[in-house]
């Protein structure tokens, strides 16, 4: 693992030195080359993700399809959700707006002598071996994260966001960052808070979210693959997530306004609620290992024709529409 942090590091800083540094003087930005430097290897990650994504799930897109692709459009703006978040510029927007006031926030925490909670005080010399530490911090994400996503849909007003990334009829390895900005705001910044709290390191931080961006385009995937009996319950597969992007399993309400709870999941929203680990949804009785392939899209969409846009604006503003309940 250590060989791949190297070569990660001389490639942020050839890429930093190549292109972003002589950027940013150029702008009269240079008090701002540490932060540069931070965002060269977000970038950096981005551009490997969009690499095995052309090169590894698309070709396996193309060789075992769920269903034939007949809306070009929808794809292409997904493809737009993808670039605006995976090469950072979206990070980029964060950092220019609440990252300052967290930095705020955790500051006046320790000068009141609240700090943060490490895992390694808690059990310690636990995080001592870097893979060990890795693993643990990324199951502490993962837990949060399926907590975060039940939230997602179990509450009317987070529902109205998220409900666009469920819109999507098309599903395929770009569908995962199609979502409302204001959804991602929301849980980037509860990941970034439980980053801090329990001592995660920066470059700890960046490769879970790496790997977890790289699973979730896996799933979203068109992409007819599960894995087996055993598999499926270590690690989110596309047949295990696109049942919780199925018509009738998400959080959706039905022509008199009701509630629909499908299934035997006792959660509202449905099942399969899992980011990278089913384990969670297995122990809160969430999770649906059904082998099913079924239509996509959010029930008022196809049964009402609710709008929820074409395009990446229309798609923003009916967001915060329906956010202030006016569509």
């Amino acid at each position: 693992m250590q060989w791949i942090q190297d070569l990660f590091e001389k490639a942020q800083q050839g890429l930093f030195e190549i292109a972003v540094q002589p950027i940013l003087f150029s702008f009269g930005l240079g008090n701002f080359l540490e932060d540069g430097y931070t965002a060269t290897g977000w970038l950096l990650v981005g551009l490997v993700q969009i690499a095995v994504l052309l090169a590894i799930i698309g070709p396996l897109q193309r060789w075992r399809p769920v269903e034939p692709l007949v809306d070009a459009r929808a794809v292409r703006t997904d493809v737009l959700y993808t670039l605006l978040h995976r090469l950072g510029l979206f990070r980029v927007a964060l950092f220019f707006s609440v990252e300052p006031l967290f930095d705020d926030l955790f500051g006046m925490l320790r000068v009141a002598g609240l700090g943060t909670v490490h895992i390694d005080q808690v059990v310690a010399g636990v995080t001592d071996h870097p893979f060990i530490s890795f693993v643990i911090y990324l199951v502490v994400f993962d837990f949060v994260d399926y907590w975060i996503h039940r939230g997602q849909h179990g509450l009317n007003w987070w529902w109205s966001l998220h409900s666009l990334h469920h819109s999507q009829r098309q599903m395929t390895m770009w569908s995962d960052n199609r979502n409302h900005l204001l959804d991602d705001l929301l849980r980037d910044s509860l990941l970034v808070v439980v980053g801090q709290l329990i001592g995660v390191g920066p470059g700890q931080f960046v490769a879970i979210v790496a790997i977890a961006q790289l699973s979730e385009s896996l799933q979203h995937a068109n992409l007819r693959l599960h894995f087996g009996r055993i598999g499926e319950r270590l690690w989110i597969s596309p047949r295990f997530h696109r049942l919780h992007h199925s018509i009738g399993i998400g959080h959706e309400r039905n022509a008199s306004g009701e509630l629909l709870r499908e299934g035997r999941s006792p959660a509202l929203g449905g099942h399969n609620f899992g980011v990278l680990l089913p384990w969670w949804d297995v122990l809160f009785r969430t999770a649906n290992f059904e082998l099913r392939w079924d239509p996509t899209g959010v029930r008022d969409q196809v049964e009402q024709g609710r709008d929820y846009g074409r395009g990446f604006w229309s798609q923003q503003w009916l967001g915060v529409l329906r956010l202030v309940g006016k569509a």
